[in-house]
Protein backbone atom coordinates (compact mmCIF):
# COMPACT_ATOMS: atom_id res chain seq x y z
CA UNK A 1 0.00 0.00 0.00
CA UNK A 2 1.26 3.16 -0.97
CA UNK A 3 0.43 6.74 -0.05
CA UNK A 4 -1.02 8.48 -3.05
CA UNK A 5 1.25 10.81 -5.43
CA UNK A 6 0.90 14.51 -5.66
CA UNK A 7 0.77 14.02 -8.91
CA UNK A 8 -2.34 11.69 -9.08
CA UNK A 9 -4.63 15.00 -10.55
CA UNK A 10 -2.59 15.45 -13.39
CA UNK A 11 -2.30 12.25 -14.30
CA UNK A 12 -5.74 12.05 -14.32
CA UNK A 13 -6.26 15.41 -16.81
CA UNK A 14 -3.50 13.99 -18.99
CA UNK A 15 -5.52 10.59 -18.97
CA UNK A 16 -8.39 12.28 -20.02
CA UNK A 17 -6.51 14.66 -22.43
CA UNK A 18 -5.23 11.11 -24.21
CA UNK A 19 -8.39 9.94 -24.21
CA UNK A 20 -10.28 12.78 -26.25
CA UNK A 21 -7.51 12.39 -28.87
CA UNK A 22 -8.61 9.18 -29.29
CA UNK A 23 -12.80 9.53 -29.55
CA UNK A 24 -11.72 12.45 -32.32
CA UNK A 25 -9.23 10.34 -34.40
CA UNK A 26 -12.70 7.18 -34.66
CA UNK A 27 -10.93 4.41 -33.33
CA UNK A 28 -7.60 3.22 -31.21
CA UNK A 29 -6.23 1.23 -28.88
CA UNK A 30 -7.64 1.52 -24.83
CA UNK A 31 -6.07 3.94 -23.64
CA UNK A 32 -3.55 3.70 -20.50
CA UNK A 33 -2.49 5.62 -17.81
CA UNK A 34 0.77 7.11 -18.06
CA UNK A 35 2.82 6.18 -14.28
CA UNK A 36 3.92 9.09 -11.81
CA UNK A 37 7.50 8.46 -12.92
CA UNK A 38 5.70 9.24 -17.23
CA UNK A 39 4.57 12.30 -16.04
CA UNK A 40 7.43 13.67 -14.10
CA UNK A 41 9.55 13.35 -16.95
CA UNK A 42 6.73 14.13 -19.55
CA UNK A 43 7.00 17.61 -16.95
CA UNK A 44 10.83 17.40 -16.70
CA UNK A 45 11.15 17.89 -20.73
CA UNK A 46 8.28 20.19 -21.30
CA UNK A 47 10.96 22.61 -19.06
CA UNK A 48 13.67 23.63 -21.53
CA UNK A 49 15.31 25.81 -18.38
CA UNK A 50 15.79 22.08 -17.36
CA UNK A 51 16.52 20.33 -20.02
CA UNK A 52 19.67 23.01 -20.91
CA UNK A 53 20.64 23.01 -17.47
CA UNK A 54 20.53 19.03 -17.34
CA UNK A 55 22.41 19.04 -20.37
CA UNK A 56 25.36 21.29 -19.00
CA UNK A 57 25.66 19.39 -15.65
CA UNK A 58 25.99 16.40 -17.81
CA UNK A 59 28.52 17.69 -19.77
CA UNK A 60 30.90 19.09 -16.69
CA UNK A 61 30.24 15.13 -15.66
CA UNK A 62 31.70 13.84 -18.88
CA UNK A 63 34.52 16.44 -18.77
CA UNK A 64 35.49 15.38 -15.14
CA UNK A 65 34.95 11.63 -16.06
CA UNK A 66 37.10 11.67 -19.21
CA UNK A 67 40.02 14.03 -17.87
CA UNK A 68 42.80 11.44 -18.52
CA UNK A 69 41.66 11.14 -22.32
CA UNK A 70 41.48 14.94 -22.82
CA UNK A 71 44.15 15.82 -21.48
CA UNK A 72 45.99 12.89 -24.01
CA UNK A 73 44.39 14.29 -26.55
CA UNK A 74 45.44 17.95 -25.74
CA UNK A 75 48.83 16.71 -25.38
CA UNK A 76 49.84 18.08 -21.83
CA UNK A 77 48.92 16.99 -18.42
CA UNK A 78 48.36 19.64 -15.18
CA UNK A 79 51.43 18.46 -13.20
CA UNK A 80 54.56 19.75 -15.93
CA UNK A 81 56.15 23.27 -15.76
CA UNK A 82 55.85 23.82 -19.17
CA UNK A 83 56.55 27.58 -18.30
CA UNK A 84 59.85 26.43 -16.72
CA UNK A 85 61.10 24.25 -18.65
CA UNK A 86 61.00 25.75 -22.15
CA UNK A 87 62.56 29.06 -22.58
CA UNK A 88 60.17 32.40 -23.67
CA UNK A 89 57.20 31.43 -21.89
CA UNK A 90 57.25 33.31 -18.43
CA UNK A 91 58.67 36.82 -17.59
CA UNK A 92 61.17 37.16 -14.72
CA UNK A 93 58.49 37.31 -12.37
CA UNK A 94 56.80 34.41 -13.72
CA UNK A 95 54.45 35.62 -15.49
CA UNK A 96 53.34 34.86 -19.09
CA UNK A 97 54.80 36.52 -21.21
CA UNK A 98 52.19 36.26 -24.52
CA UNK A 99 49.20 38.48 -24.22
CA UNK A 100 45.74 37.46 -22.19
CA UNK A 101 48.06 34.87 -19.58
CA UNK A 102 49.94 33.25 -22.36
CA UNK A 103 46.73 31.81 -24.40
CA UNK A 104 48.45 30.30 -27.57
CA UNK A 105 47.84 27.54 -30.03
CA UNK A 106 49.57 25.28 -27.35
CA UNK A 107 48.48 26.45 -24.38
CA UNK A 108 44.28 26.95 -24.43
CA UNK A 109 43.81 28.36 -21.69
CA UNK A 110 47.21 30.20 -20.84
CA UNK A 111 49.50 29.01 -18.31
CA UNK A 112 49.45 29.08 -14.49
CA UNK A 113 52.02 32.26 -13.23
CA UNK A 114 54.52 30.99 -11.37
CA UNK A 115 54.66 27.16 -12.11
CA UNK A 116 53.92 27.65 -15.92
CA UNK A 117 51.40 24.90 -15.83
CA UNK A 118 49.01 24.32 -18.51
CA UNK A 119 45.97 25.88 -17.00
CA UNK A 120 43.34 23.78 -19.32
CA UNK A 121 44.47 20.63 -18.50
CA UNK A 122 44.33 22.10 -14.59
CA UNK A 123 41.14 23.03 -14.51
CA UNK A 124 39.78 19.74 -15.96
CA UNK A 125 41.21 17.82 -14.08
CA UNK A 126 40.08 20.63 -10.72
CA UNK A 127 36.72 19.33 -12.30
CA UNK A 128 37.20 16.15 -11.82
CA UNK A 129 38.75 16.26 -8.16
CA UNK A 130 35.84 18.87 -6.49
CA UNK A 131 33.04 16.93 -8.40
CA UNK A 132 34.55 12.99 -7.21
CA UNK A 133 34.62 14.76 -3.51
CA UNK A 134 31.36 16.33 -4.05
CA UNK A 135 29.30 13.42 -5.34
CA UNK A 136 31.20 10.95 -2.55
CA UNK A 137 30.02 13.25 0.03
CA UNK A 138 26.18 13.39 -1.62
CA UNK A 139 25.64 10.11 -1.39
CA UNK A 140 27.04 8.97 2.06
CA UNK A 141 25.37 12.46 3.60
CA UNK A 142 22.07 11.43 1.77
CA UNK A 143 22.38 7.20 2.91
CA UNK A 144 23.07 8.38 6.31
CA UNK A 145 20.45 11.04 6.32
CA UNK A 146 17.57 8.66 5.39
CA UNK A 147 18.55 6.13 7.67
CA UNK A 148 18.51 8.43 10.45
CA UNK A 149 15.69 10.52 9.51
CA UNK A 150 13.25 7.91 9.03
CA UNK A 151 14.39 5.82 12.24
CA UNK A 152 13.87 8.94 14.51
CA UNK A 153 10.57 9.90 12.87
CA UNK A 154 8.63 6.37 12.87
CA UNK A 155 10.66 5.27 16.34
CA UNK A 156 9.54 8.29 18.26
CA UNK A 157 10.23 8.74 21.65
CA UNK A 158 13.87 8.46 22.72
CA UNK A 159 15.23 7.40 19.94
CA UNK A 160 13.87 11.01 18.25
CA UNK A 161 14.81 12.53 21.44
CA UNK A 162 18.17 11.60 20.93
CA UNK A 163 18.97 11.60 17.34
CA UNK A 164 17.56 15.13 17.24
CA UNK A 165 19.65 16.71 19.76
CA UNK A 166 22.84 15.47 17.92
CA UNK A 167 21.10 16.84 14.22
CA UNK A 168 20.51 19.99 16.46
CA UNK A 169 23.88 20.13 17.72
CA UNK A 170 25.97 19.31 14.54
CA UNK A 171 23.40 21.95 12.77
CA UNK A 172 24.64 24.70 15.69
CA UNK A 173 28.30 24.12 14.25
CA UNK A 174 29.81 27.02 12.23
CA UNK A 175 30.87 24.42 9.34
CA UNK A 176 33.60 26.17 7.44
CA UNK A 177 35.13 27.32 10.85
CA UNK A 178 34.99 23.43 11.76
CA UNK A 179 36.09 22.43 8.69
CA UNK A 180 39.79 24.65 8.88
CA UNK A 181 40.35 24.02 12.30
CA UNK A 182 39.59 19.91 12.64
CA UNK A 183 41.11 19.07 8.98
CA UNK A 184 44.74 19.59 10.21
CA UNK A 185 43.81 17.74 13.73
CA UNK A 186 43.15 15.01 12.02
CA UNK A 187 46.18 15.22 10.14
CA UNK A 188 48.03 15.73 12.67
CA UNK A 189 47.28 12.60 14.75
CA UNK A 190 48.08 10.43 11.49
CA UNK A 191 51.21 12.18 9.57
CA UNK A 192 54.15 13.32 11.85
CA UNK A 193 55.65 16.57 11.22
CA UNK A 194 58.26 16.14 9.13
CA UNK A 195 56.40 14.15 6.46
CA UNK A 196 54.01 15.23 4.09
CA UNK A 197 50.41 14.49 4.03
CA UNK A 198 49.71 11.83 1.70
CA UNK A 199 46.89 13.30 -1.12
CA UNK A 200 44.28 10.02 -0.45
CA UNK A 201 44.49 10.97 3.47
CA UNK A 202 43.21 14.47 2.61
CA UNK A 203 40.52 13.26 0.33
CA UNK A 204 39.10 11.15 3.27
CA UNK A 205 39.67 13.72 5.43
CA UNK A 206 37.66 16.50 3.55
CA UNK A 207 34.91 13.82 2.38
CA UNK A 208 34.54 12.85 6.48
CA UNK A 209 34.35 15.92 7.70
CA UNK A 210 32.14 17.21 4.82
CA UNK A 211 30.10 14.47 5.55
CA UNK A 212 29.54 14.29 9.46
CA UNK A 213 28.44 18.07 8.75
CA UNK A 214 26.25 17.22 5.98
CA UNK A 215 23.98 14.80 6.70
CA UNK A 216 21.76 16.15 8.90
CA UNK A 217 20.17 18.39 6.98
CA UNK A 218 18.51 15.93 5.25
CA UNK A 219 17.58 13.84 8.25
CA UNK A 220 15.68 16.89 9.80
CA UNK A 221 13.76 17.03 6.61
CA UNK A 222 12.88 13.58 6.23
CA UNK A 223 12.04 13.27 9.64
CA UNK A 224 9.07 15.72 9.66
CA UNK A 225 8.23 14.11 6.81
CA UNK A 226 8.17 10.45 8.50
CA UNK A 227 6.43 12.00 11.57
CA UNK A 228 3.55 13.63 8.98
CA UNK A 229 3.01 9.86 6.75
CA UNK A 230 3.24 7.90 9.96
CA UNK A 231 -0.15 8.94 11.06
CA UNK A 232 -1.91 8.05 7.92
CA UNK A 233 -4.20 5.39 7.54
CA UNK A 234 -2.13 3.51 4.96
CA UNK A 235 0.17 3.26 7.54
CA UNK A 236 -2.12 2.58 10.13
CA UNK A 237 -3.25 -0.12 7.75
CA UNK A 238 -0.39 -1.73 7.36
CA UNK A 239 0.76 -1.63 11.08
CA UNK A 240 -2.55 -3.16 11.76
CA UNK A 241 -2.55 -6.31 9.64
CA UNK A 242 0.75 -6.84 11.50
CA UNK A 243 3.30 -5.77 8.69
CA UNK A 244 7.11 -5.33 10.85
CA UNK A 245 8.27 -1.69 10.98
CA UNK A 246 10.64 -2.76 8.03
CA UNK A 247 8.19 -3.51 5.72
CA UNK A 248 6.04 -0.32 6.69
CA UNK A 249 9.26 2.33 6.31
CA UNK A 250 10.71 -0.09 3.09
CA UNK A 251 7.11 -0.53 1.49
CA UNK A 252 4.59 2.19 2.77
CA UNK A 253 7.50 5.37 3.87
CA UNK A 254 9.89 5.17 1.57
CA UNK A 255 8.03 5.53 -1.95
CA UNK A 256 6.58 8.50 -0.78
CA UNK A 257 9.83 10.33 0.79
CA UNK A 258 11.83 9.62 -2.99
CA UNK A 259 10.68 13.28 -4.18
CA UNK A 260 12.19 14.94 -1.25
CA UNK A 261 15.52 12.15 -0.96
CA UNK A 262 16.06 13.46 -5.19
CA UNK A 263 15.27 17.16 -4.70
CA UNK A 264 17.38 17.16 -1.95
CA UNK A 265 20.58 15.68 -3.06
CA UNK A 266 20.14 17.27 -5.96
CA UNK A 267 19.99 20.63 -4.30
CA UNK A 268 23.07 19.67 -2.42
CA UNK A 269 25.64 18.35 -4.65
CA UNK A 270 26.89 21.84 -5.64
CA UNK A 271 27.03 22.84 -2.35
CA UNK A 272 29.75 20.70 -1.49
CA UNK A 273 31.77 21.69 -4.67
CA UNK A 274 31.32 24.81 -3.39
CA UNK A 275 32.26 24.06 0.07
CA UNK A 276 35.58 21.78 -1.62
CA UNK A 277 36.58 24.74 -3.62
CA UNK A 278 36.39 27.37 -0.55
CA UNK A 279 38.97 24.95 1.58
CA UNK A 280 41.18 24.78 -1.00
CA UNK A 281 40.86 28.76 -1.43
CA UNK A 282 42.00 28.14 2.21
CA UNK A 283 44.87 26.09 2.12
CA UNK A 284 43.49 23.38 3.85
CA UNK A 285 41.80 21.75 0.92
CA UNK A 286 43.29 19.14 -1.70
CA UNK A 287 47.34 19.15 -1.34
CA UNK A 288 49.81 19.97 -4.20
CA UNK A 289 50.26 18.79 -6.72
CA UNK A 290 46.61 17.76 -7.02
CA UNK A 291 44.54 19.90 -9.53
CA UNK A 292 41.86 21.76 -7.59
CA UNK A 293 39.43 24.07 -8.32
CA UNK A 294 39.61 26.40 -4.77
CA UNK A 295 43.61 26.41 -5.29
CA UNK A 296 43.72 27.78 -8.70
CA UNK A 297 41.05 30.49 -7.09
CA UNK A 298 44.10 31.05 -4.32
CA UNK A 299 46.92 31.55 -7.04
CA UNK A 300 44.03 33.56 -9.04
CA UNK A 301 43.54 35.59 -6.47
CA UNK A 302 47.55 36.31 -5.52
CA UNK A 303 48.13 37.25 -9.44
CA UNK A 304 44.96 38.94 -10.74
CA UNK A 305 46.38 42.62 -10.75
CA UNK A 306 49.23 40.78 -13.32
CA UNK A 307 47.44 38.05 -14.82
CA UNK A 308 43.67 38.40 -14.81
CA UNK A 309 42.76 35.50 -17.42
CA UNK A 310 44.11 33.26 -14.68
CA UNK A 311 41.53 33.90 -12.35
CA UNK A 312 38.85 34.37 -15.20
CA UNK A 313 38.25 30.04 -15.93
CA UNK A 314 37.67 28.80 -12.46
CA UNK A 315 35.81 31.56 -11.71
CA UNK A 316 33.63 31.29 -14.64
CA UNK A 317 33.36 27.13 -14.83
CA UNK A 318 32.31 26.98 -11.43
CA UNK A 319 29.70 30.00 -11.61
CA UNK A 320 27.99 28.00 -15.04
CA UNK A 321 27.97 24.84 -12.39
CA UNK A 322 26.81 25.95 -10.10
CA UNK A 323 24.21 27.82 -11.34
CA UNK A 324 23.15 25.04 -13.68
CA UNK A 325 23.08 22.44 -11.25
CA UNK A 326 20.43 24.94 -9.22
CA UNK A 327 18.58 25.39 -11.87
CA UNK A 328 18.50 21.34 -12.30
CA UNK A 329 17.38 20.99 -9.05
CA UNK A 330 14.66 23.53 -9.02
CA UNK A 331 13.46 21.84 -12.53
CA UNK A 332 13.53 18.10 -10.84
CA UNK A 333 11.44 19.41 -7.98
CA UNK A 334 8.77 20.81 -10.11
CA UNK A 335 8.80 17.89 -12.18
CA UNK A 336 7.91 15.84 -9.25
CA UNK A 337 5.77 18.26 -7.77
CA UNK A 338 4.38 20.73 -9.89
CA UNK A 339 1.97 22.61 -7.54
CA UNK A 340 5.66 24.30 -5.61
CA UNK A 341 6.02 25.47 -9.41
CA UNK A 342 5.84 29.54 -9.16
Amino acid sequence: MTFPSSTATDAGAESADTADAASTAGSGPAVVGRSPGQLMWRRFRRDKTGVVSAIIVLAFFLIALLAPVIAALYGKDPYTTYGQNQPGLLNDFGYPIAPNGGISGDFWFGLEPGLGRDVFTQLVYGIRTSLSIALVVTVITTIIGVAMGITSGYLGGKTDYVIGRVIDTLLAFPSQLFLIVFLPVVEAAIVLPEEETPVWLRYVSICVVLTVLGWATIARLLRAQVLSLRAREFVEAARVTGASPFRVIFKELLPNLWTPIIIQSTLALPLYVGAEAGLGFLGVGMTEPTPDWGRMFQVGVNVYHSDVTYLLFPGVSMLIFVVAFNLLGDSIRDAFDPKTKR
